[in-house]
């Protein structure tokens, strides 16, 4: 017989490594199970038997049931109610139901389609549509246990980043409230000048720094920085140049030089950032750069000398309310070796006040794309002009929420403000 040879030499692939395929078949006549049985073992299908829908239903309780192929007219409980009774079990896999049937109607197949069954067989059965059948439900249990695998394994790696996740978050978290303590002082009073910080990254961390020191009692320094780029790099820069340009170490501060007495003097705002290019191009192995305002103060006199390197212009809002903004650009730190600066003078009076800023306030945007620019912080300034120090700060801060329609800023927020008393 043709079909016979075929079929004796048909090898079933396993679903899986676990064995051959499991096919359970159900019928209340022994003859039609012994026939089916015969064409199932002859391709090398594990095979197990069930009289009853009842017993059918005990068996796959019991034993890891691949596929199933049932006759539809059974006394007791009939094929539909036992596929109706084994889609409800909870399984581990997906298991594939054959109905056999002699009724041809569609509405019987669309019903018996809907109740749960994949696929029918019209009786008599001829062998070679019960292998096609059959290799047909392999494939598709195939597919669905690679993809229940696949997803498996989506879930693990999920869970997997999800936990690193939350150990980076919680790293982040801490390495805010260090780069937060780079800024110990939000304020201090100097007795002619009170200088008032504030530092607002757009995540975790950032790449702004503000601060001062004192050089002598009538002298101080502040400045403004803006590392390229957000996040732990930038902030790793930030600290690292907190310490260049720290009062607490004032052998390893840059802005410092040293005479032979051994009196520490400042020195011009022009050679610091000379000296931090040199130390960001020669030292520092880093592609980041970063944009600059440096100045010292003589508090008494309330003489201003900066050097801008590439930071937007600073403000300076007079006692009367009016705002002007200073100096001319200057090419950015560690960027190019040749580059130079220059020291630009200002003069500040009783009532007046100093604002060094980050770029994050002047190129905030609003829901309609609009830039804040230097006139929109010239009014908020005039808006806020009775207030003091931090005050003051906070309200920008404030502003710039309410501007850019969220208190999460698209970039770094960070500005030092010196004043005068009146």
């Amino acid at each position: 017989m043709p079909y016979a040879r075929k079929h004796r030499e048909f090898t079933p692939q396993a679903i899986d490594s676990a064995g051959p395929t499991t096919v359970l078949v159900v019928d209340d006549s022994r003859a039609q199970r012994r026939i089916l049985t015969v064409y199932l073992a002859r391709w090398g299908y594990r095979i197990l038997e069930a009289g009853s829908g009842q017993e059918a239903l005990e068996i796959c309780a019991t034993d890891a049931v691949d596929m199933i192929v049932s006759d539809w007219m059974m006394p007791g409980m009939n094929g539909l109610d036992f596929c109706k009774e084994f889609r409800k079990m909870k399984r581990d896999h997906y298991g594939y139901f054959i109905l056999l049937t002699s009724r041809s109607e569609k509405a019987a197949v669309a019903h018996g389609l809907d109740v749960g069954a994949d696929d029918f067989l019209t009786k008599p059965v001829a062998s070679d549509e019960l292998l096609a059948r059959i290799r047909a439900g392999e494939r598709i249990m195939r597919m669905e246990r690679e993809l229940t695998e696949k997803n498996r394994l989506v879930s693990s790696t999920l869970a997997e980043i999800s936990t690193l996740y939350d150990a980076l978050d919680r790293d982040l978290a801490e390495a805010r409230k260090l780069q937060q303590s780079l800024v110990r002082e939000r304020f201090r009073d100097f007795g002619g000048a009170q200088v008032s910080l504030m530092l607002r990254p757009s995540g975790h961390v950032g790449g702004d720094l503000v601060g001062f020191f004192a050089i002598d009692n009538d002298n101080i320094a502040i400045f403004s920085i803006d590392v390229s780029g957000h996040g732990v790099a930038s902030a790793l820069l930030t600290a690292r140049l907190a310490a260049y340009l720290s009062g607490g170490s004032r052998d390893h501060n840059l802005a410092l030089g040293r005479r032979g007495d051994g009196a520490f003097f400042v020195l011009p705002p022009s050679d610091v950032a000379r000296r931090m290019n040199r130390l960001m191009l020669e030292e520092m192995e880093t592609e980041h750069y970063f944009t600059m305002l440096f100045a010292h103060i003589n508090i008494a006199q309330g003489r201003i000398v900066m050097a801008q390197c590439g930071h937007p212009h600073p403000a300076i809002q007079r006692a009367d309310g009016t705002v002007e903004f200073h100096g001319s650009g200057g090419l950015p730190v560690g960027m190019f070796a040749d580059a130079t600066w220059r020291d630009h003078e200002m003069q500040l009076g009783p009532g007046d006040r100093l604002l060094f800023y980050s770029d994050g306030v002047t190129e905030c945007t609003n829901a309609g794309g609009a830039v804040l620019g230097e006139s929109g912080l010239a009014t908020m300034l005039k808006r806020s002009h009775a207030l003091r120090g931090p005050n003051l700060l906070e309200a920008m801060t404030w502003d710039l929420a309410s501007f850019g329609g969220a208190h999460d800023f698209q970039d770094d927020i960070s500005a030092i403000m010196l004043e005068i008393p009146p």
